[in-house]
């Protein structure tokens, strides 16, 4: 018996002593033996404090149950719920960061120094204050305006109106026929026709006037007589009238801006025809049509009719019509009067392609653009 108690001692002394032997190398390893190893969960633990589940002081086995190993369990996840999440690495030792502070949280950008901002911002400024390039007339705006809107603007149309126009090849820019949609015109320079007619473009106005008895054919009158200067009021453009009508004759007198147009349509050259009913009384002769279209001699030479006809007769009164290209004063009374025949009341009916129609006496009213069209073809603009 004390044989094998002193074998048992002797292997209780040789097991501290190798114990021993391991705690001496841990020891110049650096790393604290087992009972001395303490677990930090928080601000407060440390050695001899309570950590934060209120164990108990110190990291002793006690420190090791079941509580101490929560605390471990939430170190190892990163602290309680809600706190900062802390590297596994923090402190003096640790990779990364500077001594005694934080490691920097992901994601967050560097710093830019303000050298970097000012060059950025130089750079910026020099590309937006670059001289603007002139691209082609090809592709920037082109000189002139669209047809289709040239047109509109003309009285033809609605715009889609007027493209139609020149899809069935009836618009005409300078004696050609436009066949495309787009085409740029200059309406003061370029001459446009639909159906053969010229359009109006320019800023010229055209009206007809019928002019009732008593009205003086001048546009202002120094004895304050009524002129047709009074039926053209708040015009901001100036009209002159195109011919004359004589005080006690109505009818058709046109008003306009555009003096060559004016010019042609009273100059002898282009032969622009004038029509009358004209009030006489009767018995007629039968060849008094063929004295008038012969000639009838008057003080200033020979007055011709191109048309005579009758065109109503209720016992001895008679209403005829009579025309001629002339303009010369007074020419339809002198010539009825030497035929023997003087009127009682003058009516011109129309002017060249333009009738008097039903418009009342003393009405102005705004010519159509295919009458102006008719107009200048008749005079050849």
């Amino acid at each position: 018996m004390r044989s094998s108690g002193r074998n048992n001692d002797s292997g209780r002394g040789n097991y501290r002593g190798a114990g021993n032997q391991r705690d001496e190398k841990q020891q110049r390893a650096g790393r604290p033996r087992p009972e001395e190893r303490r677990y930090d969960v928080g601000g407060t633990g440390g050695p001899g404090g309570k950590d934060e589940r209120g164990g108990s002081k110190g990291g002793g086995p006690k420190s090791g149950g079941p509580k101490s190993g929560g605390s471990r369990g939430a170190a190892a996840r990163g602290g309680a719920k809600g706190g900062p999440r802390t590297g596994a690495k923090s402190g003096p030792g640790a990779k990364g960061g500077p001594k005694g502070g934080s490691q920097r949280s992901r994601g967050q950008a560097p710093a830019r120094p303000r050298e970097y901002d000012a060059q950025v911002e130089e750079r910026n400024r020099a590309r937006h204050n670059k001289p603007q390039v002139k691209t082609p007339k090809t592709f920037g705006d082109q000189e002139g305006e669209r047809l289709q809107k040239v047109l509109a603007r003309a009285g033809m149309g609605s715009r889609r109106a007027c493209e139609e126009l020149i899809d069935q090849a009836r618009v005409e820019v300078n004696g050609q026929i436009v066949m495309e949609q787009g085409v740029r015109v200059d309406p003061e320079k370029d001459e446009i026709k639909v159906d053969g007619l010229t359009v109006a473009t320019q800023s010229y106005l055209f009206f007809a006037l019928n002019k009732p008895a008593g009205v003086v054919s001048t546009m202002e009158d120094p004895d304050g007589r009524q002129c047709l200067g009074d039926y053209v009021t708040n015009r901001e453009t100036r009209l002159f009238h195109v011919g004359r009508l004589d005080t006690e004759t109505e009818g058709i007198i046109l008003l306009t801006n555009h003096g060559e147009l004016a010019h042609r349509l009273t100059h002898p050259r282009y032969g622009v025809k004038k029509t009358y009913l004209a009030a006489i009384q009767g018995p007629l002769p039968r060849d008094l049509g063929k004295q008038l279209k012969d000639g009838i001699q008057l003080e200033d030479g020979y007055a011709r009719a191109d048309h005579f006809r009758v065109v109503e007769n209720t016992g001895k009164n008679y209403l005829v019509e009579v025309t001629l290209h002339e303009g010369r004063k007074h020419i339809v009374r002198r010539m009825l009067s030497e035929a023997g025949f003087p009127v009682d009341k003058l009516v011109r009916t129309s002017f060249g392609p333009i009738a008097l129609g039903d418009q009342k006496s003393g009405w102005l009213r705004r010519m159509t653009n295919t009458e102006v069209g008719m107009l200048m073809r008749e005079v050849e603009l």
